[in-house]
């Protein structure tokens, strides 16, 4: 009988520690806040992780207003891996009860590795200083520099505050810093966002009534001095004029393969007599990311209309395989329609020498209009976002009376 007894006890204790152990190594359900550790910095961002209708993990990456879902969780035993949406990058940890300690993982590049931390059960971002005792304002909108040794780049930043919580963006040459977030910290300025490719922090301090100054870090190793002026009438320069085509050129030729490896040109047929968008971009760029989300629902209304869209990609490496791989799930997963050719490399120089007819190509994404005589009549650098509010209502604008203009062209 005791023999018995002891034996009960003895399972009993084994199978309440393997309870316990499996308990442990489960991804809960709920929100997680998650840093990543960059340049000595930590930057937060906000996790909501679910099972869908089919018992799969699915996660929501937050920023602001954007929610990123990211559908390829596995769960291992104690091991997640996350696929970051389109890009060629995870996130791998290890489940700890109610944290997760690993690294974020960029495939391409075998040198970032940033050390990942998530805390289930934490919803904010930077941790707030309930006795703090100023609060500055930074709402508005400010006439940026970014400062980087000698280069100086003309920004724009546009700031909402609602208490201590803060969000906002800079428009710059190149793009929209998206969907920036956080908290007023001790008075400061502290903001962040994390796509799954790009890592931004922004620090800021008000120096006067309408003056900012500050720091931004993006990625492994870029740090950037910042100053704001706050302007009303703050605007960026002229997109329509920073990529355009070299003396002596009105057109714009090329013979790309698909992912397919079949050869596609704008003296193919089917784009005689068409206005032709072409949209520089790469599945790396979250930029990039914005505007085919714009371009995929307005080709859909809009391609019975003489007007095609080509995509021509620039991706991270130069292998065929490589690159049609990153250029299929990118089409796949963002259920573009239009063709997307395999152009070249993502380094700005490879990629200017593949169109030599251009100044140089500025930034992912640009965007070439063309008219039905296949001449190119504007090229726009960079892309307005929907993290810019009004100034994407404004591309919107900009866009449709474009194509619109060129439609009505006579050959």
């Amino acid at each position: 009988m005791k023999r018995t007894t002891l034996l009960l006890i003895l399972i009993n204790s084994f199978a309440s520690c393997f309870a316990q152990v499996n308990i442990s190594q489960i991804l809960k359900t709920g929100v997680w806040r998650a840093v990543l550790e960059l340049q000595g910095h930590e930057l937060p961002f906000n996790l909501e992780v679910y099972k869908n209708n089919s018992d799969q993990y699915e996660i929501l990456l937050k920023n602001a207003e954007e929610k990123l879902l990211l559908d390829e969780v596995t769960v291992k035993g104690d091991s997640v891996d996350i696929a970051l949406h389109i890009f060629d990058a995870d996130i791998k940890a290890k489940i700890q009860g109610n944290e997760l300690v690993g690294h974020f993982i960029k495939n391409y590049d075998k040198s970032f590795h940033a050390p990942f931390k998530a805390y289930y059960g934490q919803a904010y971002r930077y941790k707030r200083d309930k006795n703090q005792k100023s609060m500055p304002d930074f709402s508005g909108k400010y006439a940026v520099k970014f400062i980087h040794d000698k280069d100086t780049t003309v920004s724009v930043g546009i700031f909402k505050q609602f208490g201590d919580s803060l969000t906002g963006t800079f428009l710059t040459p190149t793009g929209d810093y998206r969907y920036l977030q956080g908290n007023i910290v001790n008075g400061k300025m502290q903001m962040s966002a994390f796509d799954g490719n790009h890592a931004y922090m922004v620090y800021g301090e008000k120096q006067n009534a309408t003056t900012i100054t500050g720091e931004f870090f993006s990625g492994k190793s870029s740090r950037e001095t910042w100053i704001g002026e706050k302007n009303d009438n703050a605007v960026m320069p002229d997109e329509d004029k920073i990529t355009f085509l070299k003396k002596g050129f009105d057109k714009i030729s090329f013979t790309f393969p698909d992912s397919d490896g079949k050869k596609v040109s704008l003296s193919d047929p089917a784009y005689k007599d068409k206005v032709v968008v072409l949209q520089i971009l790469g599945s790396w760029c979250p930029n990039c990311l914005d505007e085919t989300n714009f371009l995929v629902p307005w080709y859909e209304k809009n391609k019975s209309r003489d007007v095609k869209i080509i995509g021509l990609a620039y991706e991270r490496k130069a292998e065929f395989a490589y690159a049609s791989e990153r250029v299929k799930k990118m089409v796949s997963r963002l259920k573009m329609t239009y063709p997307v050719l395999i152009a070249g490399t993502s380094d700005k120089a490879n990629a200017s020498k593949t169109l030599p007819m251009l100044n140089e190509v500025f930034a992912f994404p640009t965007t070439i209009f063309i008219g039905k005589d296949g001449k190119v009549k504007k090229i726009h650098t960079g892309f307005t976002g929907p993290g810019t509010g009004t100034y994407y209502e404004e591309f919107i604008e900009y866009y449709n009376q474009t194509i619109n203009d060129l439609l009505a062209e006579k050959i």
